[in-house]
C-alpha cells in the first residue's frame, strides 16, 4: 500500500519551490551584483582574457644561423693574421646552437714524442722511483714512460708520451684574443608551423625587403624586428660584460618568443626575442668557469693545438 501511494503520488502529483520576494534595495543589489561579477567574469576573464573559446597548438619550428666577421690580429706568436667565420666558429656541439671563438691558447709546432709532463703533486719528481711506466691519471697530457726529466731548471717532472710540447692552460690570455668578436652579427632564420591551423610564418617578416636587411642590427627601440643581432649586443641585453666573458667563454640563450592570437590578422603574429646568460656567474665558485672546447685546427701551416674559449649562444 505504501509502494502504491509513493508511485500514485510521483504519477499525478507536481511541485514546485515556493518564491518568496524580497522587498529590500540592499538584498536587491547584492544579488544583482552577484550576478553581475559572475557574467564579468564568464565574459571577461574565461572568453576575452584567457581565450577560453579557442583551440591552442604547439610550435613546429627549425633555426638556422649565420655568423660574419672578420678581425685582424697581430702578436709576437703568430705575427699578423686575419681571422674569419671559418676560423672562430667551431662545428656545433648540439642542436639549434652556434659556437664562435673568442680566446685562444695555442700550443705550437706540437708532435707526438717524448716530453716533460706539467708540473703538479703528481708529475713532480725527484727520480726515477716516483714516476710509474704506462701510468695515466684524469687529468694526464700523455702516459708516464717512467722516466724523471727536467721541465725547466728548478724543477723535473715525470717524462709522459704525448703530444708535445704539452698544453698548459695556466694562463688564459686576458683581454680576449679575439676582442673583436662583439663587433660580429649573426643572422638567425627561424621559420614556424602550427599544424592544428596550418598556419606558418618566419622571423623575417614580409615588411623587411633586402636594403633594410643588409643594414640594419636588431635594437629593442629601433629595429624590433631585425633578425640580425650584433654578439656584444646580446650579452649586453643580458647585463653582462662581453670583454670579461670573452676570456673565459660563456653559455647565452637567445629565445624566440611566438605568441601568436590568431583570431586576429596575421601580421599581428610577429616574433619577440629575449636574452640571457645559461651559465652560472657566481664569484664565490670559480671551479671551471665559463666554457671552452679543444679542437685541432690548422689555419696556420704550424698546426697548432687551440684551446678556445668560446660564446656558445642556444637559440631557442
Amino acid at each position: 500500500m505504501v509502494s502504491y501511494g509513493a508511485f500514485h503520488s510521483f504519477l499525478f502529483e507536481y511541485d514546485t519551490p515556493r518564491i518568496v520576494l524580497i522587498r529590500s534595495r540592499k538584498v536587491g543589489l547584492i544579488n544583482r551584483g552577484v550576478q553581475l561579477a559572475i557574467l564579468a567574469y564568464v565574459i571577461g576573464w574565461v572568453f576575452l582574457w584567457e581565450k577560453g573559446y579557442q583551440e591552442t597548438d604547439s610550435v613546429v619550428s627549425s633555426v638556422t644561423t649565420k655568423v660574419k666577421g672578420v678581425t685582424l690580429t697581430n702578436t709576437s706568436t703568430l705575427g699578423a693574421m686575419i681571422w674569419d667565420v671559418a676560423d672562430y666558429v667551431i662545428p656545433p656541439q648540439e642542436e639549434n646552437t652556434v659556437f664562435v671563438m673568442t680566446n685562444v691558447i695555442l700550443t705550437l709546432n706540437q708532435h707526438q714524442g717524448r716530453c716533460p709532463e706539467l708540473p703538479d703533486d703528481e708529475t713532480e719528481c725527484k727520480g726515477k722511483n716516483n714516476c710509474v711506466p704506462g701510468y695515466v691519471s684524469t687529468h694526464s697530457n700523455g702516459i708516464q714512460t717512467g722516466e724523471c726529466v727536467p721541465y725547466n731548471n728548478s724543477i723535473k717532472t715525470c717524462e709522459v708520451f704525448a703530444w708535445c710540447p704539452v698544453e698548459d692552460d695556466y694562463h688564459v690570455p686576458k683581454p680576449a684574443f679575439l676582442q673583436e668578436a662583439e663587433n660580429f652579427t649573426i643572422l638567425v632564420k627561424n621559420n614556424i608551423w602550427y599544424p592544428k591551423f596550418n598556419f606558418s610564418k618566419r622571423n623575417i617578416l614580409p615588411t623587411i625587403n633586402s636594403t633594410y636587411l643588409k643594414n640594419c642590427i636588431y635594437d629593442s627601440q629601433t629595429d624590433p624586428f631585425c633578425p640580425i643581432f650584433r654578439l656584444g649586443k646580446i650579452v649586453e641585453a643580458a647585463e653582462q660584460n662581453f670583454q670579461e666573458m670573452a676570456v673565459e667563454g660563456g653559455v647565452m640563450a637567445l629565445q624566440i618568443n611566438w605568441d601568436c592570437n590568431l583570431d586576429r590578422a596575421a601580421s599581428h603574429c610577429v616574433p619577440k626575442y629575449s636574452f640571457r646568460r645559461l651559465d652560472n656567474k657566481d664569484s664565490a665558485h670559480t671551479v671551471s668557469p665559463g666554457y671552452n672546447f679543444r679542437p685541432w685546427c690548422s689555419p696556420l701551416p704550424i698546426l697548432p693545438l687551440l684551446f678556445c674559449p668560446l660564446l656558445c649562444f642556444l637559440l631557442a
